[in-house]
């Protein structure tokens, strides 16, 4: 069909509206993909009355492959990190490349793009084995344990040595305390919000300070890790960080570099703990791998665990760790027969494209296998599998957390027998941007070789 005789796209104003009801940040993936089937790849859903100064009256969903490739690819010029993450983060962090738009991102991206490199992988598994040991060393011990609390203390004691040298201990468990309290913004002994944003403030101020010690200690003795790297970058094109850049980079990295992989992690241990089948398959296979290397999870045996790393994709769809990601419309387009005027904010919902029935069968279903030749549903559908996001904007910590989580994996399932708590299932929630589980993840664990002694 020629340009000229293509049906014009409609207005805003007739484009489908849905209501989202109070349990819509635990039932929002299947319940957005729903709508998507019924009315098409776009509609909107009023804001609140409490969000309309910082976001406007309307949001508008997209929802599918092919309104990732629009938002990600083919269209990326028309929409705003800045303009949807930064009300989304409200001030709480400096501005990083997660709400930067170019040219200054492609700026930052260029220097911080060899410290994220496969090539640097092997600096940084190391710390993650030492951690991931350490941390889960006393959990036979204390019989069951919350995975989601557990992961988190992981992913971020890792997140905090790659970044910035520090290691597991007190001044790490203080900076993942300040993390927590910026991102829950929860305090119980404030009664007006001026005593709350002063509260608020504090908790800034003192994390702030805490990491521009650390810059400055790099700047005199610059190390390995990925601080140490982002303070020498540089080049005759692109001029080094300020402090308050790399403050931003910081604020941003230690929250995204834990942030996802914590709910990923816990989901996929949960996950084989509760399909024995498929935990065989991964066992004998993470066996097969860590014998031709005398036991140590190295690169080579992590790259050899096929099956666990199809494990992790469909952990990554069935429960996206980044539901709805946020952008703000700063040039008019048309999609799914809509209209669509600057100003607009939008949110691109990943979680909702992962449980669509026409790109993945039985969506609801755990089923690791459909990422394996011959089925490969992810492959036949172009921007399908968006846990990391996908275009030239891709996360630049995909392969720092594909590792990590597959060497958690591999330390954990080798050590330990994982038996989920049947009286208390976990139950994700989508209240931001991120999921959330707000009730934990109880998990019974016993050594593995005390079960396999008595299998």
């Amino acid at each position: 069909m020629s340009a000229e005789t293509q049906t014009p796209a409609r207005p805003f104003d007739e484009m489908p509206i849905i209501t989202r009801l109070e349990d819509y940040p635990y039932t929002m993936p299947t319940l957005l993909a729903r709508e998507a089937q019924t009315l098409g790849p776009i509609f909107r859903a009023e804001v609140g009355e409490q969000g309309r100064d910082a976001f406007g009256r309307w949001v508008v969903f997209m929802v599918g492959p092919e309104a990732n490739r629009f938002v990600m690819h083919s269209h990326r010029d028309h929409f705003s990190h800045d303009l949807g993450w930064t009300p989304t983060l409200g001030g709480m962090f400096e501005k990083g490349l997660l709400n930067t738009d170019d040219p200054e991102h492609a700026r930052q991206r260029k220097l911080m793009n060899p410290a994220f490199t496969s090539a640097y992988m092997s600096r940084y598994l190391p710390i993650m084995n030492r951690v991931i040991a350490q941390r889960s060393s006393d959990w036979v011990e204390r019989d069951e344990v919350d995975m989601y609390a557990e992961t988190r203390k992981i992913t971020f004691d890792v997140a905090a040595e790659c970044l910035t040298g520090l290691r597991t201990g007190a001044e790490v468990d203080h900076l993942r305390e300040l993390f927590f309290k910026l991102m829950q913004s929860s305090f119980d002994d404030v009664e007006t919000m001026a005593d709350y944003v002063a509260k608020l403030m504090g908790v800034r101020a003192e994390l702030d300070e805490l990491l521009l010690a650390k810059i400055a200690e790099r700047r005199r003795m610059p190390t390995d890790d990925i601080l140490g790297m982002l303070v020498k970058a540089g080049d005759e094109q692109s001029a080094p960080f300020t402090d308050r850049e790399l403050l931003g980079q910081l604020h941003i990295l230690l929250v995204a570099g834990h942030e996802t992989t914590t709910s990923m992690s816990a989901w996929l241990l949960y996950l084989l703990a509760s399909h024995p089948d498929i935990l065989a398959r991964v066992h004998a296979e993470m066996d097969e791998a860590l014998a031709a290397t005398g036991g140590e999870v190295t690169l080579d045996a992590i790259k050899a665990m096929h099956l666990l790393s199809n494990t992790v994709d469909e952990a990554g769809r069935l429960y996206s760790p980044v539901g709805n990601v946020p952008r703000g419309v700063v040039k008019d387009f048309e999609f799914g027969g809509y209209h669509v005027p600057a100003g607009t904010r939008a949110l691109l919902s990943l979680a909702a494209c992962h449980r669509l029935p026409e790109v993945f069968a039985n969506p609801d279903t755990f089923d690791p296998d459909r990422f394996a030749p011959p089925r490969e549903e992810d492959k036949r559908t172009p921007y399908a599998l968006v846990t990391f996001g996908g275009g030239p904007r891709i996360c630049i910590g995909i392969n720092f957390a594909q590792i990590e989580i597959k060497a958690m994996a591999a330390h954990i399932l080798r050590h330990y027998t994982l038996a989920p708590t049947p009286d208390q299932p976990p139950l994700q929630a989508y209240y931001g941007p991120t999921a959330e589980l707000p009730g934990g993840m109880r998990l019974r664990v016993t050594p593995r070789s005390a079960q396999a002694d008595a299998s």
